[in-house]
């Protein structure tokens, strides 16, 4: 719960720089010259979309490079950073200890993590469900076999949770992600207070066959990206507890109240002493321009602004464009 609340604290002093309005503040792209060559993305599944919608754009831009993705879950993108088969490695979680002690190790200095947008984790369940609503203990209750949110018991139907006919006994079909996702990392590390997931969870290789398979019977319960929304399936608010549950609309998510909210990352390897190769360079300010995050708002997450986009691109040795 300290890491949550730990997060919480730097998205909430993050936020005043970020939000869909502020995305007119940031600079239009500008095409920049000779770029052309491979560029290749390994990592998250919940980035695809967007890193997708990004590259047709820059392929569109520079019709000489070849991108390649591969979106495999965050777990990935370590290994080919590391081995040098990727040259962005997207990741819906920081990068573990190990993972960038293992990088350290083969280079000599650390992976940059660049902040490309703000996510939130949903709790879906079937549209016709009447459930108003679910805090961390009940989450932990119903997807964990540890009971570290302050649960008493297991909950494993839904007339537990004072649902009536026809779901009063109708076991709860549980879904998620598999271990390799870094939304598997995150739900388990906060709503299950760091708990281990219960065996009969559905584990998807996808976020959107999360919310699919939700949306398929009327027992489901399911977490993913909120920008998966299908026909069949609905949100549900949250609380960490109590029941001033909050909806994962953008303002609350940019505010800081929505309990389930977290960066989303491209790493890259960039030496101390090395500029970025031109179609590095190219990439990486395109994400970062009015053109880039208007793809992450359309994507159904929250795009950052010009002050803190200026802040990641230092990371690199740039700067926004005017």
């Amino acid at each position: 719960m300290r890491a949550l609340q730990a997060l919480g604290a730097l998205i909430a002093l993050c936020l005043p720089l970020v939000g869909s309005a502020s995305v007119t503040a940031l600079p239009k792209y500008i095409k920049q010259p000779g770029v052309s060559g491979n560029l290749s993305s390994v990592g998250s599944d919940t980035l695809s979309g967007m890193t997708t919608l990004w590259l047709e754009e820059f392929q569109t831009l520079y019709p000489n490079v070849n991108a390649q993705i591969q979106a495999s879950g965050s777990s990935t993108a370590p290994p080919a950073l590391t081995e040098g088969t990727a040259q962005f490695g997207p990741m819906s979680r920081a990068m573990r200890i190990r993972e960038v002690d293992a990088f350290e190790r083969q280079f000599g200095y650390k992976p940059t993590a660049l902040r490309v947008a703000i996510d939130a984790i949903g709790i879906f369940v079937h549209t016709d469900n009447p459930i108003q609503g679910l805090n961390f203990q009940q989450l932990d209750a119903i997807f964990s076999s540890t009971l570290r949110c302050g649960g008493s018991h297991y909950i494993s139907k839904w007339d537990q949770l004072g649902i009536s006919s026809p779901w009063s006994e109708r076991a709860i079909q549980m879904f998620g992600r598999n271990s390799v996702s870094g939304t598997y990392g995150y739900f388990k590390n906060n709503a299950l207070c760091g708990g281990d997931f219960k065996r009969n969870v559905n584990e998807q290789p996808g976020s959107a066959s999360v919310v699919q398979s939700v949306a398929s019977s009327i027992n489901t319960i399911g977490y993913s990206g909120v920008g998966y929304q299908v026909s069949g399936a609905r949100l549900v608010p949250i609380a960490e507890s109590g029941e001033q549950y909050v909806f994962p609309t953008q303002q609350n998510v940019q505010s800081g109240q929505y309990p389930l909210s977290r960066f989303l990352y491209i790493y890259v390897n960039k030496a101390p002493n090395r500029e970025l190769s031109p179609i590095e360079e190219a990439y990486i300010r395109y994400i970062y321009s009015r053109e880039g995050q208007r793809i992450v708002a359309k994507d159904g997450y929250v795009p950052l602004s010009s002050d803190f986009a200026e802040k990641e691109l230092a990371k690199v040795g740039l700067t926004l464009e005017p």
